[in-house]
């Protein structure tokens, strides 16, 4: 059985370390495999408690995927391991991320244009089946969360203040 491509390799890689970094106390936010003859794998954590996530929280987790990744050998190119926490302009990946994050602003690009445009800004109004609610300057926008190519939290004073509270 040969190597899976690269385009599923993240996702592979997220279900294979999951569960271990859950049992340590933390959430996979992201996986992603970037670069060409060096790549990178960048596993994007949380803490679960919602605590702000130290340096000594990323080691652990280096430590544990690095052990993981060392067993099961998912890679079949030379990488770098690079472990971060998501930091206050954070990625939405999940739709549990939409719904945690409603009331705050976001910028969301999609894969195809939905309704003429792909970049909306505005405030996440909330998620529904499959479907993230976003309020922009032009109204509410409805879009697919199979069509979201990227999205991340702008920082806004508002932004700031919930994440001091979090500290």
């Amino acid at each position: 059985m040969g190597q899976p491509s690269n385009s599923c390799l993240p996702e592979r890689v997220e279900r294979m370390i999951a569960p271990a970094i859950a049992a340590m106390g933390y959430e996979v936010v992201r996986v992603l495999l970037s670069g060409g003859s060096r790549a990178t794998l960048q596993v994007m954590a949380e803490r679960s408690d919602g605590a702000a996530m130290k340096v000594d929280d990323c080691a652990m987790i280096s430590r544990a995927v690095a052990a993981l990744l060392d067993v099961e050998d998912p890679i079949a190119c030379a990488y770098t391991l690079e472990v971060s926490s998501p930091g206050i302009d954070r990625p939405l990946v999940k739709e549990r991320d939409f719904e945690r994050f409603a009331g705050l602003e976001a910028k969301i690009e999609t894969k195809r244009p939905i309704d003429g445009q792909r970049k909306f800004r505005g405030r996440i109004s909330g998620v529904a089946e499959g479907v993230v609610r976003i309020a922009t300057d032009k109204g509410t926008a409805e879009l697919p969360i199979d069509d979201i190519h990227r999205a991340k939290l702008v920082v806004t004073d508002e932004l700031l203040r919930a994440d001091q509270r979090k500290a």
